[in-house]
């Protein structure tokens, strides 16, 4: 692994950066990845545990009693979208800050991009290198999507110096029972969008296998993921509703062979990314298509 891959995955973004947490962070939190993970997880509901309440996994309430928590209280994917903010709130319920005891009612409401992003921001203040990366979970049970079905998700990998590799890690999943450790995921468990996206290209992998949250389907779906991907490698991880326009509903579908293939040909980069690193920036600094988002104000 090259140094300069290693210290631009050491950089914050705007949306990684803890502020003037950081200091707090460095001395509060403990040093081992899997032990800052759990504690990560103890703030934060996932917006489908709330709408389901007390049953399934969160029968034996692991996730926290969720009728103490206010009945105002909504989803908050669209409140807070950086990790400052997000710690930020997390003090300001209670000024404990991490606790592992946090209560329900004074924990934040959100989904796994944010989880990660909160995650690599704090890997980040402990000096290790760490980049969120968006793909699809086929190991999670989703009501409301068909069986067997991948399901989109974001998650982590951080650089263990030791092992001088990648380590692929699903904060948000880990209080799951999974086949698997979450702070050490095997390759091949998690679908990676770029990895989706050639599979269907070649007719090998069945578009209709991959849904997201909003009960989408299909090519555009991973279209989405791969380029909230690119993004997250060049530490810019973006919101759900903010995506290249060229891969929007009435746009993507108007996208010609020699277009696809610009998109085949960034998802073969970044199937190595730290291979073709240098590739991926160039076209990261100059291909403004892949690069500037469209959402509801911009």
């Amino acid at each position: 692994m090259t140094p300069n891959i290693l210290i631009h995955y050491l950089q914050y973004s705007q949306y990684t950066s803890p502020s003037v947490y950081e200091n707090e962070i460095i001395k509060s939190f403990p040093d081992e990845v899997r032990e800052i993970g759990l504690l990560v997880r103890k703030q934060l509901i996932h917006r489908m545990t709330l709408q389901n309440g007390n049953t399934g996994s969160n029968e034996d309430l692991r996730y926290g009693d969720m009728i103490k928590v206010p009945w105002n209280r909504q989803p908050e994917d669209d409140i807070f979208v950086t990790a400052s903010a997000m710690i930020s709130e997390l003090y300001r319920r209670d000024p404990k800050g991490f606790t592992h005891d946090r209560s329900a009612e004074h924990k934040l409401i959100l989904t796994c991009r944010h989880i990660s992003v909160l995650m690599a921001a704090i890997l980040k203040a402990k000096k290790i290198s760490a980049r969120v990366r968006s793909g699809f979970a086929p190991y999670f049970v989703v009501k409301g999507l068909p069986s067997g079905k991948s399901d989109d998700h974001w998650i982590n990998q951080y650089f263990n110096k030791k092992e001088q590799r990648w380590v692929t890690i699903d904060v948000d999943g880990s209080f799951e029972e999974l086949h698997f450790d979450p702070y050490d995921i095997p390759s091949g468990t998690f679908d990676f969008a770029a990895d989706v996206w050639i599979g269907i290209r070649n007719g090998t992998i069945n578009a209709d296998h991959f849904w997201n949250a909003g009960g989408n389907g299909g090519l555009i779906v991973v279209a989405w993921e791969l380029f909230y991907d690119f993004h997250c490698l060049m530490n810019d991880e973006v919101i759900y509703t903010h995506t290249p326009k060229i891969v929007h509903f009435g746009t993507f579908e108007k996208l010609t062979e020699f277009q696809l293939k610009e998109i085949d040909n960034l998802a073969k980069l970044m199937q190595n990314p730290d291979k073709y690193f240098d590739e991926l920036l160039h076209i990261w600094e100059t291909k403004k298509q892949f690069r500037l988002v469209k959402g509801g104000l911009i």
